[in-house]
């Protein structure tokens, strides 16, 4: 299993490569549309190849898509939370309950009584 783990990784690696090198095109990115540049008089441009912004785009996506999916799952977070703390809360109700059943007995039979 792992090797089919190390081809996939390499597979996707010589793809990434060919598109880069496929993309090395120098292209100008602009950061404001020219109209709003010209009212702040700020022409931020940069010139970089176009797997750069190709590649900055998929991270740019992937890193919002993850941010929304944590977003989104923060109720689910916070219920399973609830949940956790009051197993706790049971647990603890239900050791302090067998600890009042065997008060008095001897520790023996409480502990093969515990064991069932």
């Amino acid at each position: 299993m792992r090797y089919v783990r190390y081809a996939s990784i390499a597979i996707f690696a010589v793809a990434l490569i060919l598109i880069a090198l496929a993309n090395r095109e120098v292209v100008t990115v602009k950061m404001l549309p020219d109209e709003i540049a010209r009212l702040a008089a700020l022409t931020p441009a940069y010139d970089v190849p176009l797997f750069v912004v190709m590649f900055g785009g998929v991270l740019a996506g992937l890193v919002l898509g993850f941010i929304w999916e944590w977003i989104r799952e923060a109720g689910e977070r916070a219920a399973a939370a609830r949940q956790a703390r009051e197993l706790q809360r049971l647990r603890t109700e239900v050791k302090r309950l067998k600890g009042e059943k065997h008060q008095g007995k001897d520790e023996v039979l409480a502990l093969l009584d515990g064991a069932r």
